[in-house]
């Protein structure tokens, strides 16, 4: 069902506070907590903010091709791959952060500019088939968000695990 101009307002002004959610989250968590991973198969703090700026970079293209393009084709990709085999640890957190603000500072305007009939643009994803400019905005909107909770958690795990002396 395609969102009213409140609701898509809505969510374009959670995507404008996603990097300031995620850099807050990011700077609560100490030094030593930051590579610490709560568990086998999941990711540590520095992972998930690297695995933004990675997810954000595709996602600011994804919305461009989707506006642009006469029949985009929206690739997925395999996150838990990227995030191994381009070995997010000794990628460096404070540019994959910067990354993520960039990339949600110069995409937000063209957010807030787009006409209405934007918004019904259409591409083809190679992994969900039909992707829309609003199915776009609905996941990027509370991609952060919801990063940014994991960060929280795996700092409470962590002193968690410090309190009971597994850390």
């Amino acid at each position: 069902m395609p969102l009213s101009a409140q609701e898509r307002e809505g969510y374009i002004e959670r995507y404008a506070r996603g990097a300031g959610l995620l850099r807050a989250a990011w700077e609560a968590v100490p030094p030593a907590a930051r590579q610490w991973r709560p568990g086998a198969g999941k990711w540590s703090p520095h992972e998930i903010v690297c695995h933004c700026a990675d997810s954000e970079a595709n996602a600011a293209l994804r919305i461009r091709y989707l506006l642009a393009e006469k029949e985009p084709v929206i690739v997925g990709y395999d996150q838990d791959v990227w995030a191994a085999s381009l070995d997010y640890h000794a990628h460096p957190a404070d540019v994959a952060l910067a990354t993520v603000e960039a990339v949600r500072g110069h995409t937000t305007p063209l957010l807030r500019r787009l006409p209405q009939e934007a918004w019904s643009k259409q591409g083809r994803h190679t992994e969900s088939g039909r992707y829309g400019a609003e199915d776009w905005l609905r996941i990027y909107a509370e991609h952060l968000e919801n990063h940014s909770a994991q960060i929280e958690r795996t700092l409470a795990a962590w002193r968690a695990a410090q309190a009971a002396g597994r850390g």
